[in-house]
């Protein structure tokens, strides 16, 4: 889920971004220190990527965001984590929802593509989503959705640079070195559940991703390469008006919650998103449940009633943000079709980043 559990991996993945003297006795204690972590790594216990536009992303957030637009919605998904670095993590998702009024129910589909490592880790994951949507009064509606689909995952080890292959004379690096194992690629399917809610201005929901912790290993005999269960929980409400003293023009305000676990792995963000006219503003402050601070998100975003534009910026606040360089994020909704009035209220008041 969060890509510091890797973050070390990435700085010995190519020797010419080390920093280090040609002759540097250091050279050979990093490269080693990389075997001991390739041994972690190899094992594909990797976690799913993280998005901070969480509500520019609803579906992956939480499949029980399917259909709750009240137009047919198309996202795009761009985030590059770490770009200053050389190694980094990119992501692309892409996701198609309505609402079917005659079924009471949304359907969609998702395709995410996730390089890392510059290529190393490749996944491409393919899912259908299927909600149905529950009037339980005039004030109470909630949806439950589930998900399935394919995660197809490859790995490829030519990028990979070991001490046996570095001249420790001059530092240049020639040959190659054996592996007990090969270039390897998997497919396994994939389970997800969810559950999402709203009553009057406020919204709230659950989800569990990864339902039968599918084995991803390509190890033949590993044990430990299971994906885990990936839990989430949101909460926001959709902020009052106001119009106050220095601020000229009318505003709104939503503060947001979301903790997310996978693993060991425990995160909590808390956020507020500002709205004025066509400009939204968000900030969220991210904790890995550390007394260090994760991360600092800021955003910022147009809204017109057919498309949205968001951009964030990751701040990086923990240990690895002497070599992070934060992240990028980029967001695009389209809204199209007949607009669904307000018969089911299928419609949830829900952020746009």
């Amino acid at each position: 889920m969060k890509r510091e559990s890797k973050a070390t991996t990435t700085i010995f993945l190519r020797q010419n971004q080390i920093g280090l003297p040609q002759d540097s006795g250091l050279k050979s204690i990093v490269c080693f220190a990389f075997i001991l972590l390739m041994t972690t790594s190899l094992q594909l216990k990797g976690q799913d990527p993280e998005f901070s536009q969480f509500y520019a992303n609803p579906l992956y957030l939480n499949p029980a965001f399917t259909g709750t637009s009240a137009y047919q919605r198309v996202v795009a998904n761009y985030r590059n984590q770490w770009p200053k670095q050389g190694n980094t993590y990119v992501t692309y998702n892409f996701t198609y929802d309505r609402f079917v009024s005659s079924i009471r129910s949304g359907i969609g589909i998702k395709v995410m593509y996730d390089r890392e490592l510059n290529g190393v880790v490749n996944s491409i994951n393919t899912s259908f989503l299927y909600s149905y949507h529950i009037k339980a009064s005039d004030r109470l509606f909630f949806t439950m959705a589930l998900e399935a689909g394919f995660i197809y995952k490859q790995f490829n080890t030519s990028g990979l640079i070991f001490p046996g292959m570095i001249d420790q004379g001059t530092g240049t690096i020639t040959g190659t070195y054996p592996l007990p194992f090969e270039d390897g690629q998997k497919i396994f399917p994939d389970f997800s559940f969810g559950v999402a809610g709203q009553m009057d201005d406020v919204y709230f929901g659950a989800a569990l991703h990864h339902l039968t912790q599918p084995d991803q290993s390509i190890i033949e005999g590993d044990q430990v390469g299971r994906l885990p269960l990936k839990l989430t929980l949101h909460a926001g409400a959709k902020g009052q008006k106001f119009h106050r003293m220095l601020f000229s023009r009318e505003f709104t305000l939503s503060p947001n919650l979301v903790y997310q676990q996978q693993g060991g792995f425990r995160q909590i963000n808390a956020g507020m998103y500002m709205k004025e006219s066509l400009l939204t503003f968000g900030v969220w402050y991210r904790n890995n449940l550390s007394v260090r601070p994760d991360a600092v998100i800021a955003m910022i975003g147009i809204q017109k009633e057919k498309f949205q534009f968001g951009y964030s910026f990751d701040f990086s606040l923990s240990n690895v943000a002497a070599y992070s360089f934060g992240s990028h994020e980029i967001s695009l909704v389209f809204f199209f079709g007949e607009y669904h009035r307000s018969i089911f209220n299928n419609e949830m008041v829900i952020p746009q980043m």
